[in-house]
């Protein structure tokens, strides 16, 4: 008998020691299941964080692209339309100084116009035209509104050479940007040259007084 409990004792401890090792077994394995599982959700966590984050980026830039265009239509459309030669009254009046002619242009029109850049100015006199050459003024843009006018200053030599000089009674003028011209009558009397003399220069519309 005493042996036959020593058996049962012997199979009873070896069994208890089968058991923990199973359970340890399976708590190591429980253990690293557990570990990889924050893991492998952190990182899933992250990439979906990242990929939000740069499909806001691309929506942002697409808007702003979006909204630029049809600012620069609006204002495109806002611009006003160039000034004609059959909408403009043409008139010459006494610069501020010898030898300036101011020729000034009046909208007769119902809507506003814009005007820039240089007109073509051309003197006539009996025995020729001399085309007046730009000035070194820089052009600005200029509105004018129904009744109103802006100008150009034309500059030329004075006759002070005690001579006859030529003398100038027709002044054609050419709006910017358009081929129509106006002739006005004028007198301009300036003293005769080789050519190495002063020039007849123009300035843009819109500038001098």
């Amino acid at each position: 008998m005493r042996v036959q409990k020593l058996s049962l004792l012997a199979v009873a401890a070896v069994a208890g020691l089968s058991l923990t090792a199973c359970q340890g077994g399976d708590k190591g394995s429980s253990d690293a299941s557990d570990s990889s599982s924050p893991s492998s959700q952190s990182s899933a966590s992250q990439g979906s964080g990242s990929q939000s984050s740069g499909s806001q980026a691309s929506d942002g830039s697409g808007a702003s692209g979006g909204k630029g265009a049809p600012t620069a239509s609006r204002t495109g459309s806002a611009m006003t339309s160039t000034c004609t030669t059959s909408q403009l009254a043409f008139s010459t009046s006494g610069g501020m100084g010898e030898g300036t002619l101011i020729v000034n242009l009046k909208n007769t029109g119902s809507a506003t116009c814009s005007l820039k850049g240089f007109p073509g100015a051309d003197l006539k006199s009996k025995d020729g035209t001399v085309s007046a050459k730009r000035s070194t003024v820089a052009p600005v843009a200029v509105s004018v509104k129904p009744g109103e006018e802006t100008r150009f200053t034309l500059h030329y030599p004075p006759n002070n050479s005690g001579g006859s000089g030529e003398t100038f009674t027709s002044l054609v003028v050419t709006p910017p940007n358009e081929t129509h011209s106006r002739t006005l009558t004028v007198s301009i009397n300036v003293p005769v040259s080789d050519g190495s003399g002063p020039a007849v220069t123009v300035d843009p519309v819109g500038t001098g007084k």
